[in-house]
């Protein structure tokens, strides 16, 4: 079982409050908008992080960390890319990929939004862990805590942090 901590949208910002949940998943999952190399350093300090950019991230973060992760966590698939949509209103980038080849679990990030939904037609799970970052209209900062156990995702919990 490999637990996983999902964020988003941290503009920069750290904390010890996002710290304290990163010490405690096997996995940190970065969903974009990161801002700053020192929040990716600290939190790959502490534990195994994967990441992507996002639309604030500037070419050097653009070269550490790619628009879209693709890949095997146990048996589940899975794709992160900041921005994609959701079901089943995809963006016209990820549409026909997630249609022709969907990924068990799709992550984005970027609306600022936390949202967990099935995509009943595709069989996908998409999860949006909301911003845990100090900028943008979100009011409260968010993020995910999940398990993935073989072929199951599981143990989902929503971390509300305090007000931005």
């Amino acid at each position: 079982m490999t637990k996983i901590l999902l964020l988003s949208d941290t503009h920069s910002h750290m904390d010890d409050a996002i710290l304290k949940y990163a010490a405690k998943a096997d996995e940190i999952w970065h969903a974009g908008d990161i801002g700053s190399l020192k929040v990716t350093d600290t939190l790959s300090d502490i534990k195994p992080l994967r990441g992507v950019h996002g639309n604030i991230d500037d070419h050097i973060i653009q070269k550490e960390f790619p628009l879209n992760n693709r890949f095997y966590c146990e048996d589940v698939d899975v794709w992160i890319t900041h921005i994609g949509g959701y079901p089943p209103k995809y963006n016209s980038r990820t549409r026909s990929e997630i249609t022709k080849n969907p990924p068990k679990l799709f992550i984005c990030g970027h609306s600022h939004i936390l949202k967990v939904m099935w995509d009943k037609k595709l069989n996908v799970l998409h999860m949006n862990p909301g911003a845990c970052g100090k900028h943008g209209f979100h009011q409260v900062r968010t993020m995910l805590r999940f398990a993935i156990d073989g072929k199951d995702i599981k143990d989902l919990e929503i971390i509300e942090l305090e007000k931005r």
